[in-house]
């Protein structure tokens, strides 16, 4: 015990510096409004102030928001949790790429996302693809509010995957039927568990990692193979005439999730910088801890204390101990 305690404090040394120098460190790590970003964020903020020995602090912001704040380099906001690519592409080309004030970590885990069912509905129905959804019994099923339209989640204010489901609607030629709209992820989470609870009709669009998975049986729907000849997205951040400039007639290209930083944190806080390139997730995890917090109505925080301390073997990876 004693031959292992003293291994690890060599590791810790070597790897992360003298416990002065990190006490030193502190990190201001954004909370964007989405589950799987809001654990990633508090593993951070638990790791460098248990392990690391630094100081993190939650900053709540939007992507642009967040994205200004590591360019800035300021420290205001030095860490954006969760990058999903391409979805967030605009953002790196222009930080990353372009001005390379932002960098991101080194490890990435798998994320999907399309439009989903319940299977109950799919059952009764028969729907399998999303082009479905553009039979008028079906949008009947899916109308809320008595409109003539049914209705489609698209993503919350904010999202650049909100823009990219919009174009989808549009293209797949289903806005005759369905009418998009974007609210908060709690707004969706809870709607589709009460239209689910009276056996009616919902759509909208899922990703993973997300709680709502383990929350629901729901399915995925169909869509044409991802073809980059039939996909093209231009963000709003980009161009105002956005929309018109966009078709998108395929499914998404494959999802790599991972931590971006501002490139000053490489000066301010090294040693957090190692721990942000060393942590490596995946989806069954993340999607795990947003249960806890969505379903069990847990603190993030709390979720992420304990899995911290039951996981202490991967943890040590990260910190290079083992």
């Amino acid at each position: 015990m004693i031959g292992k305690l003293a291994g690890m404090l060599t590791a810790a040394a070597i790897g992360f510096g003298s416990p002065m120098a990190m006490a030193q460190e502190r990190v201001n790590v954004a909370a964007p409004n989405w589950s799987s970003a809001t654990a990633i964020a508090h593993l951070i903020k638990v790791l460098v102030d248990q392990k690391v020995g630094g100081e993190a602090t939650l900053v709540p912001g939007t992507n642009a928001t967040i994205y200004q704040g590591m360019d800035r380099g300021k420290g205001d906001i030095d860490v954006h949790p969760d990058i999903w690519l391409p979805n967030q592409s605009n953002f790196t080309k222009e930080y990353v790429d372009g001005k390379g004030t932002v960098v991101l970590s080194q490890n990435h885990y798998a994320g999907k996302q399309g439009f989903c069912v319940s299977k109950g509905f799919q059952e009764r129905t028969g729907v399998t693809s999303i082009y479905d959804l553009a039979r008028p019994d079906i949008a009947e099923m899916l109308d809320s509010d008595g409109d003539g339209k049914g209705e489609i989640w698209i993503g919350a204010p904010g999202w650049n995957s909100a823009n990219v489901n919009e174009i989808k609607v549009r293209d797949y030629g289903l806005l005759a039927f369905i009418e998009p709209f974007r609210a908060e992820q709690t707004v969706n989470t809870n709607r589709v568990g009460d239209r689910i609870a009276k056996g009616e009709g919902v759509a909208f669009y899922c990703y993973a990692p997300e709680a709502i998975w383990f929350m629901h049986d729901i399915v995925q729907l169909d869509e044409p193979p991802h073809d980059p000849a039939r996909y093209k997205v231009v963000q709003a951040s980009e161009d105002p005439d956005w929309l018109a400039k966009s078709y998108v007639e395929t499914a998404d290209a494959p999802r790599e999730v991972q931590i971006g930083y501002s490139r000053s944190l490489e000066d301010r806080a090294p040693n957090i910088v190692k721990l942000l390139n060393n942590i490596a997730l995946d989806t069954d995890t993340v999607s795990g801890w947003a249960f806890e917090m969505i379903v069990n109505k847990r603190e993030p925080e709390d979720v992420i204390r304990e899995w911290v301390a039951t996981n202490s073997d991967r943890v040590d990876g990260w910190l290079g101990l083992n």
